[in-house]
């Protein structure tokens, strides 16, 4: 058995900076008009933005338009976007278990069909730090590391002899050489790049969740949360209304990214 180091919520409020809400200013630096149904944003801080006429766009840090994707429909509705590397991104279709993997420019380099390799269950995907993609294999329950023609690479034991229940991750993150497992029910499971379990983090019922550099955040009702994971610094904001009412948030280590009805607001999150 992996030695699990928890962390539960309890220890997370004691290290909680109490006074953060008032020390944090939500200041607007930007509004990006236009026909958004959700978006990602890499880590040079381009943002990847679908229409809901099914069109995939790059745009640059001040909003430029420098790549398009029209073939977004092809395999349906796109259930998640990676563009954790900008060199390579990563659209699933969850209903027809395809991968479809983009260059720079958001031209198709390939597509992979999971089916292909007995995957029929996958609800979340990764870029790993090499270039190769995470997958979570419901139906096994185990991650397990592909290529670009979908071999697996590697994989972990069933998680079912692990945990007892197997959790069911919504998003999966490759960050500084550890992989990241979200299961709002239950906790972020964190894996190093190898497979095994190093860490078992008691964070639940965070919506929004995202690993961004040596942060977690989330969301709930009205808080943002931050979570520091190498000095465990826990910090809680009250997010003014505009954010609250997102229909969806993502961040970078210092901007809140807030998609409204026409367009996507940037905060600086100082």
């Amino acid at each position: 058995m992996y030695r699990i180091a928890l962390i539960s919520s309890l220890f997370l409020l004691s290290i909680a900076s109490a006074s953060a809400q008032n020390d944090t200013l939500f200041k607007r630096v930007r509004y990006i008009k236009g026909d958004i149904k959700a978006f990602g944003v890499d880590n040079l801080e381009n943002i990847y933005v679908l229409s809901s006429l099914g069109q995939l766009k790059k745009l640059n840090e001040k909003g430029d338009s420098v790549a398009v994707f029209n073939d977004i429909k092809k395999y349906g509705e796109a259930s998640q976007i990676d563009v954790s590397n900008p060199l390579k991104v990563l659209l699933y279709y969850r209903d027809f278990s395809t991968i479809v993997i983009l260059d720079r420019l958001l031209n198709v380099r390939t597509a992979i069909d999971l089916r292909r390799q007995n995957m029929f269950q996958v609800k979340s995907v990764a870029l790993s730090y090499d270039s190769k993609i995470w997958v979570y294999d419901e139906m096994d329950s185990k991650l397990k590391k592909i290529d670009d023609d979908g071999r697996v690479l590697l994989e972990t034991p069933d998680f079912r002899q692990l945990f007892g229940d197997a959790p069911m991750p919504v998003r999966l993150f490759d960050q500084d050489k550890y992989v990241y497992l979200y299961d709002p029910a239950r906790a972020v499971y964190v894996f190093d790049y190898y497979g095994a379990l190093k860490n078992k983090i008691l964070i639940t019922g965070w919506n929004n969740f995202r690993v961004a550099g040596k942060y977690f955040f989330g969301t709930s009702a009205d808080q943002l949360y931050r979570y520091d994971i190498t000095s465990f610094r826990y910090d809680e904001w009250k997010m003014p209304e505009n954010l609250r009412n997102a229909r969806q948030l993502d961040f970078s280590a210092g901007k809140v990214y807030a998609l409204q009805t026409d367009g996507i607001e940037i905060y600086n999150l100082q």
